[in-house]
């Protein structure tokens, strides 16, 4: 397989060509499936990767991971192909990849949404938050302006406008950047700035944004927390209407052996955990104190900030999202994460901003720090000095101003592989502390004549309890520990069941520290003995298996001897 470059963004058929040539050079440790297909009818791609050698991943704990659910979010597809390159090229020489692949197994899906994705990367791009699908109509607005490149030079920047009543100027010292008039302004030379478009429909005096005909919101379409148009715009007509949600639901639903996942958007260099909707004081305490612990971690290996999104990432402070990936926790009660890539703020060196809150209101500086970044680091690649054009609607106009796509929705080329890099190690941590089911002992002693004393003992070393979270038990969406006795021709079984549910395994998250002094009546909550009488002769094989939905499985054959 060809060196993957991580220095641009694919295509559909090139992705799809890079995940065939992972999975047929590297057969004992990817494999890959179609799960579904894409409103235009393209494959959504999952990969599965683990080592075959040491079991099959449905025997593992797992790990999803996914990006580009959103159109112009391509360095989110790029993040999980990343990862995946990790895996394959680090097995076998990297202690902590090896280890992760055989014990555990990761799903992979890079680009969720492989139409937008292709729109927004078309030599003439064009723009939509999530599906191609029309919604919630068919047709679209007769009037008003359709943002699409213009000029044809295959970006999609700005157009200014003067307008004496316009909100913006030029800058005092820096004529290239456009700020925002003072309130009680007046006097100078004023401007209109719109994105780059054509405007159908035009009067010659009014203005007006056309909603997208492709109005839907992929990440709003998950079943947990889903409204309807009229609280939740885009979230579709019914929870997973969409196919690409729809086969995604469907993949993990049906893979009990998930633990968690992360989810890869763009932009603001952050790391995001639920809940969305409710203040943490809703939360189960435990699985609070695993995600604080989980973000510490992010945090430590990333670069990246990891906050609540209901506390700190709100768009609105009287508002609040649903229907988002972070179904996985609500419903399934599985960790779930959104990274969002990259902060060209911190870039530029703007510190102790407020995410959301930026966008809404910041000092001029900080524009400032930003052109100068672009100029000295980017080689002027996120503002575009101001051309004259004549648009066929406007008539004379200015192109230029801020490059949304390539240098603030998505890391600028050249940086995006040390972006990339970041996560990777964070993501093996998350699948490494997933619970494990592993056999301790496995024996047989006479117990009388023809009888025998079976005995199996099981622990989970996983620092999660086989349950994942607290959530997860509230929602009785995990099964205990099965545990079976398979006899040969015989054999009779004389006490014990030969399948049994036996509750759950904890693990080490939840145990005090040194000093707290605290009894732990429960020092072996991670262990679990069991014994059977089993009536048979010399030599036969009793097969004994323990397995736990999400902690994986276990298998052991005891000869009586």
């Amino acid at each position: 397989m060809p060196t993957i470059a991580f220095d641009r963004y694919f295509r559909y058929d090139e992705l799809t060509a890079l995940l065939h040539a992972l999975a047929r050079e590297h057969p004992g440790l990817v494999s890959i499936e179609s799960i579904g297909r894409s409103h235009e009818g393209r494959d959504i791609w999952v990969l599965t990767v683990t080592n075959a050698a040491t079991g099959a991943a449905d025997d593992k704990p797992a790990f999803w991971v996914d990006g580009n659910i959103h159109a112009t979010e391509v360095a989110a597809s790029a993040a999980a192909l990343y990862f995946v390159n990790t895996l394959v090229t680090g097995h076998g020489r990297d202690p902590e990849v090896t280890r992760a692949l055989d014990t555990r197994a990761f799903y992979v899906c890079p680009r969720i949404n492989p139409d937008g994705a292709e729109w927004a990367l078309a030599d003439r791009p064009k723009w939509i938050r999530s599906s191609t699908r029309p919604y919630p109509f068919d047709e679209e607005e007769i009037e008003g302006l359709v943002v699409e490149d213009v000029d044809g030079d295959g970006r999609i920047l700005q157009m200014r406008i003067p307008d004496p009543n316009g909100l913006w100027k030029a800058h005092p010292d820096e004529p290239r950047l456009m700020v925002r008039r003072d309130p009680a302004e007046t006097g100078g030379t004023y401007y209109r700035v719109i994105p780059e478009g054509r405007v159908d429909g035009y009067d010659g005096f009014t203005l007006r944004m056309k909603k997208p005909r492709e109005g839907l919101d992929l990440n709003r379409n998950f079943p947990a927390s889903w409204r309807q148009e009229f609280e939740q715009t885009g979230a579709g007509p019914y929870p997973a209407s969409e196919p690409e949600v729809r086969a995604v639901v469907d993949f993990i639903a049906r893979h009990r052996n998930l633990t968690a996942g992360t989810t890869f958007h763009t932009w603001s260099g952050v790391l995001l955990r639920p809940f969305e909707h409710l203040p943490d004081e809703e939360m189960h305490a435990e699985d609070l104190w695993v995600y604080q612990a989980v973000g510490r971690k992010g945090e430590e290996l990333t670069g990246y900030p990891a906050i609540s999104v209901y506390h700190e990432f709100r768009y609105h402070p009287k508002e609040t999202i649903g229907g988002t990936f972070d179904w996985i926790y609500e419903h399934l009660g599985l960790f779930s994460w959104v990274v969002e890539i990259w902060s060209p703020m911190r870039e530029a060196g703007i510190t102790g901003y407020k995410y959301i809150d930026w966008f809404r209101d910041h000092p001029v500086d900080d524009d400032l720090k930003l052109l100068r970044w672009s100029d000295e680091e980017l080689g002027g690649l996120a503002h575009a000095g101001w051309t004259p054009f004549g648009h066929p609607q406007l008539g004379r106009v200015e192109i230029g101003g801020w490059n949304r796509f390539h240098a603030f929705s998505n890391p600028p080329p050249a940086l995006l592989e040390r972006e990339l890099a970041r996560f990777p190690r964070w993501l093996l941590w998350q699948a490494l502390v997933s619970p494990r089911l592993v056999l301790v002992h496995a024996g047989a002693t006479r117990a009388g004549q023809g009888a025998w004393k079976v005995t199996l003992v099981v622990q989970n070393e996983g620092w999660l309890p086989t349950y994942v979270t607290k959530r997860a038990l509230a929602r009785k969406v995990t099964r205990g520990l099965v545990v079976e006795v398979a006899l040969p021709p015989g054999a009779r079984l004389v006490a014990g069941k030969a399948r049994d549910d036996h509750g759950q395994l904890e693990g080490r998250a939840y145990k005090h520290t040194g000093v707290s002094f605290w009894p732990d009546y429960h020092v072996t909550d991670d262990r679990l003995k069991l014994e059977w009488v089993v009536e048979g002769k010399a030599g036969d094989a009793v097969a004994l298996s323990a397995r736990h939905e999400r902690a994986g499985a276990v298998r052991a054959s005891v000869v009586l001897e």
